[in-house]
Parts: C-alpha cells; sequence; structure tokens
C-alpha cells in the first residue's frame, strides 16, 4: 500500500541510527511490527489470574 505521511527527520534520523535500518520504508515496517507485538504483549496480561494452569503433567501423558 502507497501511502504518502510527513516524518520528523530527527526522529528518523535517530531511528534509522539507533536500528541501523537502511531506508525509511524498512524503519516504518519495523515500527510497525513493533508496536503491534507490544499491543498483542499487553493484551495478553488482561487474562493474567484468568486461565488455570495447574496442570497434572502425569494425568496429561497419560490421555
Amino acid at each position: 500500500m502507497r501511502t504518502t505521511i510527513e516524518l520528523p527527520d530527527l526522529l528518523v534520523q535517530e531511528a534509522m541510527s539507533l536500528t541501523k535500518i537502511p531506508t525509511k520504508t524498512e524503519l516504518v515496517k519495523f515500527a510497525l511490527e513493533n508496536v503491534i507485538q507490544r499491543e498483542k504483549i499487553r493484551e495478553l496480561t488482561n487474562y493474567f489470574g484468568k486461565i488455570n494452569l495447574d496442570m497434572d503433567i502425569d494425568k496429561l501423558r497419560n490421555r
């Protein structure tokens, strides 16, 4: 998908320097992937304490 966006030069330069990503396109893809991953992890924290993981390994093996 082609999209035209205006990005602050200083932010792009700093991000490219820190990540060693050579192109703006790759940098934006990397940033989007990281946002998605972070949000999925945040959603997982909503399940904390709600899933019963108290399993008997011997009972599972005998299934």
